[in-house]
């Protein structure tokens, strides 16, 4: 019973430990030298003459990733408990990739593994996990809008294949390039110079179909997928603050009853004593 308790106050202190801010702030920190370190290897006359010092490096930071995955998943009680959170689950997926391909020296494979770890920041950043898993609950609610934008491109795609398949063939010569070309309106990126003012020269008539477009397609369809984000940001935080008042609200209502408890074992010693 004794070293049960000693265990278990071990694994307390563990818990404590990967829990606390300098624990986190220095996995954050390592997380931003080994995207340090990826975004240097881009430059060919640095990573070429130093190919064995990078990956040495990069082996001394995976096995940190590593003692730190097995730190975490100890220091849960039980330790399955661990992978019942999502983001647990997508950190040691990307540190198990690590050593799966830990054999493909120098490949390209490893070197986009190591990019990907900076990933790891979204998961060790409160706020950043907040607004991913605020995405993350849109992604249900866009499904109709996804389907209204694209019926209303396809419209559009149709109409401007038939109306400037002629005049514009580059942009408008078929079903395929009217869409692309639709997606580089939609992001305003050189649609009036680019687009529409060729055909302008040749149909005067279209600067209807190019601005009712952006109208619909920028200022209102876009506005709706900001609109649904901004709802369930706002849902997530509510999730968050009620999760957080959920064990103040029940110590309350313990200690309500505990008062009660007491109060009714007064009265009971008070009539006993008559």
């Amino acid at each position: 019973m004794k070293e049960s308790n000693q265990r278990r106050t071990w694994r307390d202190k563990l818990a404590v430990l990967v829990e606390s801010p300098i624990f986190i702030n220095t996995i954050m920190i390592i997380i931003l030298i080994n995207a340090a370190l990826v975004g240097i290897e881009t430059y060919p006359d640095v990573y070429q003459g130093n190919q064995n010092w990078f990956y040495i490096a990069d082996r001394i930071l995976l096995w940190i990733f590593t003692v730190e995955i097995v730190l975490r998943i100890i220091a849960f009680k039980p330790s399955y408990r661990f992978f019942k959170s999502p983001w647990n689950w997508f950190d040691f997926l990307i540190v198990f990739a690590g050593h799966v391909f830990a054999g493909a020296h120098f490949v390209t494979v490893l070197r986009i593994l190591r990019v990907l770890r900076v990933l790891r920041a979204i998961s060790i950043i409160p706020s950043l996990k907040r607004l991913v898993d605020a995405l993350l609950l849109t992604i249900p609610s866009l499904g109709n809008i996804m389907f209204l934008m694209s019926i209303f491109f396809y419209i559009y795609a149709v109409i401007g294949t038939m109306l400037y398949q002629d005049i514009e063939p580059e942009y408008f010569g078929n079903l395929q390039l009217t869409l692309l070309t639709l997606f580089q309106v939609v992001t305003l990126e050189s649609w009036a110079s680019g687009v529409m003012r060729p055909v302008l020269e040749q149909a005067p008539m279209s600067w209807f179909y190019f601005v009712s477009f952006v109208l619909i397609g920028t200022f209102i369809i876009f506005n709706l997928f900001i609109g649904v984000i901004v709802s369930n940001v706002e849902k997530a935080d509510n999730m968050e603050k009620e999760a957080a008042d959920g064990p103040e609200v029940t110590t309350k209502e313990l200690q309500k009853e505990i008062q009660e408890l007491k109060q009714l074992i007064i009265e009971q010693k008070k009539d006993g004593n008559r």
